[in-house]
C-alpha cells in the first residue's frame, strides 16, 4: 500500500539512492580505445574513456516490436545526409541480410571528424567528419572489422569493433569525434521491395581529449560492447 504519495510522486526514472548489490558497475558498458603508431609501427600514444552516446537512430532500432504495435508508433530514422524514413518493425521491418544489394553486413565504418556536438542523442551525422584520401586534412580509411564469435573473459563477455586510419595527407590531422555508420534497408512488407535508407549513425561519441596524428602515423579504433552480470 502506498501511503503519503501516489505513485505519480515517485521519481522511477532516475533511482540514484537504488541499494548497492556490490555490483556498482552497470550491466552494459561500452568503451573505446585508441592506439596511435609512429611509422616505425611503436605505440606512441593510447586513449582509452567511456562511449555513451548511441543516436535516436540506434533507440529506434532497439526498441522491441510491442512497443511499435502497443503505440501504433513510427520511428523516423534519419541518415547522414538529413533525410528521413520511417522505421516500424511492423510494417518497414530490417531488411538483413541485404545480400539483394551485395552487402554481407550493414556496417560501413568507424568515422572520424573535427568537430563536436553537444547533444549525441539528435546527431545525425558527425558535426565535421574527416574525408578518405591523401589529401589536406585526409585520412585513409581501413576495413571495419568486428569479432567473429563474442569473447567470453572471466564473467564477461565483449565483442569489439575496429578499424585502421593512416594519415598520408603530408600534414597533422587532428580528430575530436568519432561515430559509427551503418547501411541501412528496410522491407516495405505491403509489395515486399526493399528501402534504402542510406548511412544512418547510430552511435557517436566527442573524445574527452583531442588526437592528433602526424603525417606517415596510424591509428586503430576499437570500440568494446560488453555485458558483466
Amino acid at each position: 500500500m502506498m501511503v503519503g504519495k501516489t505513485v505519480e510522486d515517485i521519481n522511477v526514472q532516475m533511482p540514484h539512492d537504488a541499494y548497492s548489490q556490490n555490483k556498482d558497475q552497470p550491466t552494459f558498458m561500452a568503451y573505446l580505445t585508441i592506439v596511435v603508431r609512429n611509422e616505425k609501427g611503436d605505440i606512441v600514444k593510447v586513449h582509452k574513456q567511456w562511449s555513451h552516446s548511441p543516436t535516436a537512430n540506434f533507440i529506434g532500432l532497439l526498441l522491441p516490436i510491442n512497443w511499435y504495435s502497443n503505440t501504433n508508433s513510427s520511428w523516423s530514422i534519419v541518415n547522414t545526409g538529413g533525410s528521413s524514413y520511417t522505421y516500424n518493425p511492423n510494417s518497414y521491418p530490417m531488411y538483413y541480410p541485404a545480400g539483394q544489394y551485395n552487402d554481407p553486413t550493414y556496417l560501413v565504418m568507424i568515422q572520424v571528424g573535427s568537430g563536436s556536438q553537444s547533444n549525441p542523442y539528435n546527431a545525425h551525422s558527425l558535426a565535421a567528419p574527416i574525408a578518405n584520401g591523401t589529401g589536406t586534412g585526409q585520412l585513409i580509411y581501413g576495413q571495419p572489422s568486428v569479432s567473429q564469435t563474442p569473447i567470453v573473459s572471466g564473467s564477461s563477455i565483449y565483442f569489439n569493433i575496429s578499424q585502421a586510419f593512416i594519415n598520408n595527407s603530408g600534414g597533422t590531422v587532428t580528430i575530436t569525434e568519432i561515430g559509427i555508420i551503418m547501411n541501412f534497408y528496410s522491407l516495405i512488407q505491403s509489395n515486399q521491395q526493399a528501402q534504402y535508407d542510406g548511412y544512418i549513425l547510430v552511435w557517436y561519441d566527442v573524445l574527452s581529449s583531442s588526437i592528433s596524428i602526424s603525417n606517415g602515423e596510424s591509428l586503430t579504433i576499437y570500440y568494446t560492447f560488453t555485458v558483466n552480470p
